[in-house]
């Protein structure tokens, strides 16, 4: 399969793939979720792959999913049933559940914006080494739901959790190491050598043993209850598209275009696109 969206190269038994849309600072389309779960799956039977990195290209890790309107909808379309908006949130579940249950390690790269479905991405690798200037959050609480996967508490806990799900607010790079969200954290000029590092050191381990090991703390994560909330995310997620401000953000998104309807959204919070304090 020839990538538009991604970009791989193999290297050591290291395997980097580059979300390759830095215009859109790697907005997760439908196109660019298959081309990285081809990827994955490619290399997870490769016998000269051991570790994964993913990385973004650009300004940004990711900004979350791609929300743009696609000009060929309609101006006003039935809307889905609540059975239907699960059933594709569940599409997405299923993906990043995927992605976390390869049995070789991912590393997740992170600099600038890691928001709503980059968090996705990355919270269901096994690992996170971010820059100091790392922004993780996600926003879409604040007018579009909930996350439509959920490893937030599994990985900071029900405070940091809530605090996250319940403002939309950023987590920096050094916060996010300090609550348990990236393993680590390294100024921007240096965390290209971090993440290089740790892919280096688990690529010397044979992959037997990495499987063997990575799966018995995702089978620990499984007696938590990690499948089942994964599911219940995403109704959780469909319960909360039913909420009039999400109806307003989506009509605004629609008729004034998604940048004035994000400038709404942010705005009062001073940070993202509505400028910091």
């Amino acid at each position: 399969m020839e990538y538009k969206y991604i970009a791989v190269e193999q290297r050591d038994h290291v395997e980097r793939i580059t979300l390759n849309r830095p215009e859109k600072l790697n907005a997760l389309s439908q196109e660019l979720q298959g081309e990285l779960m081809d990827a994955v799956l490619k290399g997870e039977t490769d016998d000269e792959v051991r570790v994964f990195v993913i990385k973004g290209a650009g300004r940004a890790f990711s900004a979350g999913y791609d929300i743009t309107p696609r000009q060929e909808e309609p101006t006003h379309r039935r809307q889905r049933t609540i059975r239907e908006d699960i059933y594709g949130l569940l599409q997405t579940a299923n993906r990043w559940q995927t992605l976390s249950n390869v049995s070789k390690p991912i590393i997740a790269q992170v600099h600038g914006y890691c928001l709503a479905g980059g968090t996705d991405l990355a919270l269901n690798c096994d690992f996170i080494i971010c820059a100091h200037d790392a922004t993780f959050g996600f926003p879409p609480v604040r007018s579009m739901g909930s996350p439509p996967t959920h490893m937030w508490t599994y990985l900071v806990g029900p405070q940091w959790a809530k605090y996250a799900l319940m403002t939309g607010n950023g987590i920096s790079g050094q916060q996010a190491e300090r609550i348990g969200l990236a393993l680590k954290s390294a100024p921007v000029d240096q965390l290209e050598a971090e993440a290089s590092a740790l892919a280096s050191t688990l690529s010397k381990v044979p992959w037997d043993l990495l499987a063997c090991n990575k799966s018995i703390v995702n089978k620990a994560l499984d007696a938590m209850g990690r499948p089942l909330l994964q599911r219940l995310a995403a109704e959780n997620d469909a319960i909360g598209h039913l909420a009039p401000i999400v109806v307003e953000f989506n009509t605004m998104s629609r008729e004034r275009g998604l940048k004035a309807a994000l400038d709404w959204r942010d705005g009062p919070f001073h940070d993202y696109r509505g400028g910091k304090k």
